[in-house]
């Protein structure tokens, strides 16, 4: 049976025309991005703590495969409910899915502190912004040859989505530190949008960019679910988060009854060594205080996407951001998170001082550092602005591990010989 959710201007794909084949363009969607370099590459990308110094935490692709599991259960629950949803009109888990898995594409190595040095260092040239990259993955840069750049020609469902945020780095007075669009995806913007025209009002403040479709809320509720009690959990394996870290840091929180709560629950599950399958639990909590809500906007009669907002309860809201406050204050905020930020920084900026000398500046090229693949595209970029955007997106793209070895093959005396290479 035809779903009756989603029409042709849904499936509508950008970039030119897909058709289904014994799969449903959604499905080839999701197909599409797991078999992806891009997708593999998040194995090798940090989560929280750098790639490969643990083998039990998550990395960015674990952490991406658990989202894509909540958002797909969050789906399934909101039918199970009935009204507005029922047999052959409710919202697709497959397309979820794949907004999940397809959601940190554009991450950088060293995650949240890679994202930051890259921000700064593009801050001249329109920013960086890991949505805005992963847009910019799915439409123009996810599959690259020796010859050839080009995007996954995604459905306008898929590509909207994932848009967490829709206002341009231009359109604010000052540059946005995140949470913004490259100033030349306007076209993307306009592709999911359509024939229809971003109201005024829409542009004042962030507005515009907490205006989602309910998948993309779903996949951001996934999202701030998946990472709220997970990194908990791996930050009390990795020694990150104890009893007394956590008592230290409450008694400087404003902790009332339903916070307290929380930690009773927390504290009980550290000592009768429960904690997976306690948080287990409340990933299950988290899915059921969903529901949906009808909703009218400038969207709603074009799309059944823009009709309906996802609700969460606000009990399951305070609870995911304690959580979040707790890993951001202990974890984060650690010597040894902030270590990786140091060395981010000092990887990040010597490693674009040399593109930028090598590639960018006036005179000949001094010597070629980076793949000739990605020395072409930087040579055929018309406006500095546009090469810098192609050394941002080499550098972005590389894992945990290669963007050290890059470094260290640079930059690194006793590193070089033929093993090395």
């Amino acid at each position: 049976m035809q779903n009756r959710f989603y029409t042709a201007f849904d499936v509508e794909t950008y970039d030119g025309n897909r058709k289904a084949d014994y799969r449903s363009l959604f499905q080839i969607d999701r197909d599409r991005i797991i078999h992806a370099h891009a997708f593999r590459k998040l194995q090798s990308k940090t989560q929280v703590f750098l790639s490969g110094e643990y083998d039990f935490y998550r990395t960015r692709l674990t952490h991406s495969m658990e989202v894509a599991q909540i958002g797909r259960s969050i789906c399934h629950y909101l039918r199970s409910r009935g009204g507005p949803l029922k047999e052959g009109f409710f919202i697709d888990g497959e397309l979820v899915e794949a907004i999940c898995l397809a959601h940190d594409l554009g991450h950088p190595p060293f995650g949240h502190s890679g994202e930051r040095t890259l921000q700064e260092l593009m801050i001249p040239w329109g920013g960086f912004e890991g949505n805005a990259q992963t847009l910019r993955l799915l439409t123009g840069t996810l599959y690259q040859n020796e010859t050839t750049v080009h995007g996954m020609q995604p459905t306008r469902a898929l590509l909207d989505g994932v848009l967490k945020y829709k206002k341009l780095f231009r359109e604010f007075p000052q540059p946005p530190r995140n949470h913004f669009l490259y100033d030349p995806q306007a076209a993307e913007r306009a592709f999911v949008f359509g024939t229809a025209k971003i109201p005024r009002g829409l542009h004042a403040g962030e507005k515009l960019n907490g205006f989602k479709s309910v998948e993309c809320q779903i996949m951001d509720w996934a999202d701030d679910a998946a990472y709220s009690l997970n990194d908990i959990v791996d930050g009390v394996k990795a020694g990150f988060l104890t009893e007394d870290r956590i008592e230290r840091w409450a008694a400087g929180q404003p902790v009332g009854a339903p916070q307290q709560q929380l930690l009773d629950v927390l504290f009980d599950a550290i000592r009768g060594d429960r904690l997976e399958s306690v948080f287990a639990q409340k990933i299950g909590a988290f899915i059921s205080a969903c529901r949906l809500r009808e909703r009218d906007n400038f969207m709603a009669a074009q799309t059944n996407r823009y009709r309906y907002d996802l609700v969460v309860s606000a009990e399951a809201q305070v609870e995911a951001m304690f959580f979040k406050q707790m890993a951001n204050d202990i974890i984060f905020e650690s010597p040894q998170l902030q270590q990786i930020e140091h060395k981010a920084r000092r990887v990040l900026f010597d490693l674009w001082a040399s593109c930028w000398h090598n590639y960018v500046e006036k005179g000949p090229r001094v010597i070629n550092i980076l793949p000739a693949r990605v020395g072409r595209l930087i040579d055929a970029a018309p406006t500095p602005a546009g090469k810098a955007r192609q050394i941002c997106d080499f550098l972005s793209g590389l894992t945990d591990g290669m963007i050290v070895h890059t470094y260290r093959r640079l930059f690194d005396p006793q590193f070089g010989s033929i093993r090395d290479l």
